[in-house]
């Protein structure tokens, strides 16, 4: 199936500082550009690390504290704090970098950004170097296929492959991104396949199947089936 790659819904060209911007000149940028998080650079446009507004915040929630107090910070203060005194990229980054590449998918991508609970990651090229961002508004692009290339991708490609559960069969309806599985598959085993198939489809929302197996090798009651969207 054509899945979606961060390539269909990143955005081309980011604003970028080097390790040496200065702390004032990364708050302007970001405030300039509406932003809340920066990449790090090196000389050859290579992605070192990020900054983000939370890692600028530590200036002002640890001005002007006691340094006696460290004796009793956890791991994470002593770093905040540590960050309270940077006066540039290099020192507030957080690094290295998670990046993705524009050939990710955009399923990888989200699961990435799940896993590292990030809301943004740099794409770089296979040397390392910035070529754009991807932001979690970004992926959800895939949402705004229409209805119609849905429909066409599930026809063409979804159902490939699954013995039993042919074209002729099945009657495909798609409305807001929610499939609705209409007609008859040859055993009711087929069922849960073909929606897992169907949940892979870029821009799918929901699976609803109102299948009639002719051969019931399950057991399991199909009719009305709803799967969640795995995304």
């Amino acid at each position: 199936m054509g899945r979606w790659n961060v390539a269909d819904v990143m955005t081309i060209g980011a604003i970028s500082v080097q390790e040496d911007t200065p702390f004032k000149e990364i708050v302007d940028l970001l405030e300039a550009h509406e932003i809340n998080a920066v990449p790090v650079v090196d000389r050859f446009d290579r992605v070192v690390g990020v900054v983000s507004s939370a890692d600028l915040v530590p200036k002002i929630e640890f001005a002007g504290d006691d340094d006696h107090l460290r004796l009793f910070e956890n791991r994470h203060t002593r770093q905040a704090r540590g960050k309270a005194h940077a006066t540039a990229a290099g020192e507030l980054m957080n690094a290295p970098a998670v990046t993705v590449m524009s050939t990710t998918s955009v399923v990888a991508a989200a699961r990435i950004m799940e896993t590292e609970e990030l809301k943004r990651l740099p794409v770089v090229d296979d040397m390392g170097r910035l070529i754009g961002m991807v932001t979690r508004r970004d992926l959800l692009k895939v949402f705004l296929r229409t209805d119609d290339e849905i429909r066409r991708e599930i026809l063409t490609d979804a159902l490939d492959g699954l013995v039993g559960a042919e074209r002729a069969q099945l009657r495909v309806e798609v409305d807001d991104g929610v499939v609705t599985l209409l007609g008859e598959v040859d055993r009711a085993s087929l069922v849960a396949p073909l929606i897992r198939q169907i949940e892979r489809v870029d821009g799918v929302v929901d699976v609803v199947s109102h299948l009639s197996p002719v051969v019931d090798d399950t057991g399991d009651q199909t009719k009305g089936y709803r799967a969640p969207v795995m995304f």
